[in-house]
């Protein structure tokens, strides 16, 4: 996976994410567009929960969880140097939002893929695994 580098505000988290995954950008992009019936986000921070719904759906597709390694390991390289409003960002827009509605014998594959970091931000919330 592409290095992020270091992460200072949402938005430049946003365009690192579209630039190097444009499939599931556009996917994240239709969830968004459902969701909220408007354009894409000026406010990219609800964009990351269309994200996690994407990746939701992928799951439910029983698309291989290999697939999206790649964007895991971005994810949690950004969170590893970005500013507190990023980190903010991934836990509360993104990684709280992963998982949901997925059967778990579907999650179990993405779970074992999940960095370690963002598994803890999971756990923290969730206070369980999701498989």
């Amino acid at each position: 996976a592409p290095d992020p580098g270091v992460i200072d505000a949402i938005p430049d988290l946003y365009r690192a994410v579209r630039s190097a995954f444009p499939e599931m950008a556009a996917k994240a992009d239709r969830d968004y567009l459902e969701q909220w019936g408007e354009r894409l986000p000026e406010d990219e921070y609800s964009w990351f929960q269309s994200l996690a719904n994407a990746l939701n759906s992928q799951m439910r597709k029983r698309v291989a969880a290999a697939d999206h390694r790649a964007l895991f390991e971005f994810i949690n390289r950004a969170l590893r140097d970005c500013s507190a409003e990023v980190a903010r960002c991934i836990d509360v827009s993104f990684v709280e939002n992963l998982f949901w509605q997925v059967p778990a014998d579907r999650a179990q594959g993405y779970w074992q893929q999940l960095p370690g970091p963002l598994k803890q931000l999971y756990l923290q919330f969730h206070s369980r695994p999701p498989a």
